[in-house]
């Protein structure tokens, strides 16, 4: 690291979409909600600071990947002013007409994608195109059509339909907005297992979000299923109980209870603490 790198501060900044990087900065009095100015690919982007000091590297030091703390590549150059705020606003307007405009000159060069969105740059040095496919795309028409029509830099980035819910944002079947585009960091893999050790149904249409794919509160919520299931007796295992052994059928963590049944066909529900007074007699 080089000495004009020495930061004496370390902040995360948040971008359009769910998009976060982490950034350096000298002489700045930075704090959260904060909009400021900072370094971008050959130029300049603005951004919003979601955290600081101590608390933005742990964060980054645990984000997809890990980065480079507390030395990142590049700095936060200023607080940004009112004028600066106007004009990010007016660039989110006009992204809606890129987005049109490429999905014109997709249909023109008979591309199998989707543009999804478009970003940007804060400067207007580069423009970034989203969008989701199939198959391999051979783009490099396309771009060229794009930086004559925009007059930018142009970066075609292809994501997956996870990636672009949480660009677009939505409202889940909870109803309530997308995990995925308001407060969770990153998108783990979700596998079909996770529904079925929480005891859900495994149609695909009642554990699947907006995207098709298995919804994210699937990973985050099964630790609070593994910890609450520890506290009772295996299903299919047969404990000794006051009325001799019975075989444990179901469990329901919600209402602490647990399904019996012994040899003769008999069942009954006990709460968990009337069934750990049975079997501790």
């Amino acid at each position: 690291m080089s000495d004009d790198k020495v930061w004496t501060g370390f902040a995360e900044i948040s971008f359009k979409g769910n998009r976060k990087a982490y950034f350096g900065y000298t002489n700045l009095n930075l704090s959260p909600d904060l909009h400021v100015i900072v370094e971008a690919d050959q130029g300049r982007d603005l951004g919003k600071v979601t955290a600081v000091g101590a608390i933005a590297e742990r964060k980054c030091s645990s984000s997809n990947g890990g980065c480079a703390t507390p030395a990142p590549e590049k700095k936060v150059l200023r607080i940004a002013h009112s004028d600066d705020i106007g004009k990010s606003q007016a660039l989110r307007k006009d992204e809606d007409r890129v987005r049109v405009e490429a999905r014109k000159l997709v249909t023109k060069h008979q591309l199998s994608m989707k543009v999804t969105d478009a970003e940007w740059q804060f400067d207007r040095n580069r423009l970034t195109v989203y969008f989701t496919a199939e198959k391999r795309v051979d783009f490099r028409q396309l771009v060229r059509a794009l930086a004559s029509k925009f007059k930018a830099r142009i970066q075609l980035k292809q994501i997956g339909v996870r990636d672009e819910a949480a660009l677009l944002g939505g409202v889940g079947r909870c109803g309530r907005e997308l995990c995925c585009s308001t407060w969770l960091p990153e998108l783990k893999p979700v596998s079909l297992q996770l529904a079925k050790s929480q005891g859900l149904s495994l149609n695909p249409s009642q554990i699947s979000g907006c995207c098709g794919r298995l919804m994210c509160c699937l990973m985050y919520e099964h630790r609070t299923y593994v910890e609450a299931r520890r506290r009772f007796p295996r299903e299919g295992r047969k404990i000794r109980t006051g009325r001799g052994l019975e075989r444990v059928v179901t469990i329901d963590i919600w209402n602490d209870t647990v399904l019996l049944k012994d040899d003769e066909g008999t069942r009954r529900t006990l709460t968990l603490e009337q069934l750990e007074g049975e079997v501790s007699q």
